[in-house]
């Protein structure tokens, strides 16, 4: 193949069409006629001599050519887009931008409060729009059309950037007239009703089964160590909901530390340490390689990063 009949434009269609197995979605990523696009797959047939997706009952499906360019043509509009980034650093103070970020309830109330002060004072043209992870796939992270997003993750693709940004121990939250208040042993602790909350990865969820333990997490996974397992008597997503029916109920909620801080004045509940050693969690906040090198993407990726590592930094305790 001649390089010189390589149009980079074709290269950018056979990312979209790759990344979205269909024409019109791809015509779409990159706001062009269905047309065009269709213009542009048999032109990219004829120069790798290949059909490169064949229509099947599963929709359109990549030969084995298509799956070996794949990595290459993304590596390579990546390195382009590097090449062509401006020299200039993100200037904040200007910018009046849109940034997409899907975050778990637990982060959003934790990190977030602290990260939106520092963007009113040094970016006050930045919107955050803040997304649940039910909102959002991996491969909407994949496309780049997510910025960011922070969570506990199980599982993550390989191609994507991630960092740490904080360890968490667990706090148990009752209601402040709990019977077991006085003698909150682990006998008495699995005698009790509970309230899981958890809301791991992203995608939208399924319903839980009970005695599927290491779906369940790390609490769950502690006791069953222990050979133990407890009662739960709700199910639920949202950290805020679990610390609500605490407060309302007889059950105990057992959540990650920074998040039962945030009742630690209420007078209507109480925070305990669990009667038993859980794992910490970790939070971490992951992002598609296509925005790596993004100027804007790299500032606010690091204010969120010093912003959890000076949290990070007050040590929560129940």
């Amino acid at each position: 193949m001649n390089v010189n009949r390589v149009d980079l434009n074709l290269l950018v269609y056979l990312d979209a069409l790759l990344r979205e197995r269909n024409v019109t979605q791809a015509a779409n990523q990159l706001n062009l006629s269905q047309p065009a696009m269709s213009n542009g797959l048999r032109r990219l047939r004829e120069l790798f001599d290949d059909p490169l997706l064949v229509r099947t009952s599963e929709g359109m499906t990549p030969t084995e050519r298509a799956l070996e360019l794949e990595p290459v043509v993304r590596e390579v509009l990546t390195s382009i887009d590097r090449a062509v980034q401006p020299r200039s650093e993100f200037e904040p103070g200007d910018a009046q931008r849109v940034f997409r970020i899907m975050a778990s309830d637990y982060a959003e109330a934790t990190l977030f409060p602290t990260v939106l002060v520092k963007l009113r004072e040094l970016a006050p043209g930045i919107t955050l729009d803040i997304m649940t992870p039910s909102d959002v796939s991996f491969l909407d992270v994949e496309r780049g059309k997510v910025d960011m997003v922070i969570n506990r993750f199980d599982s993550m693709p390989q191609s994507f950037h991630q960092i740490h940004l904080w360890n968490d121990t667990f706090t148990c939250v009752l209601n402040a007239n709990h019977p077991l208040l006085d003698e909150f042993t682990l006998q008495n602790y699995l005698s009790s009703d509970h309230v899981w909350v958890s809301k791991t990865g992203m995608g939208v969820g399924v319903g839980v089964n009970p005695d599927d333990v290491q779906r369940l997490g790390w609490v769950d996974s502690a006791l069953d160590k222990l050979g133990e397992k407890r009662q739960i008597r709700v199910f639920t997503r949202h950290y805020q909901a679990a610390m609500t029916l605490a407060e309302q109920n007889d059950l105990i909620v057992t959540i990650p530390t920074r998040a039962a801080q945030l009742k630690r004045d209420n007078p209507r509940v109480v925070l305990r340490d669990p009667p038993l050693e859980i794992p910490p969690l970790e939070l971490k906040m992951a992002w598609s390689p296509l925005l790596q090198h993004n100027p804007a993407n790299r500032w606010l990726r690091k204010l969120i990063t010093d912003t959890a590592r000076e949290l990070d930094g007050q040590a929560p305790t129940p």
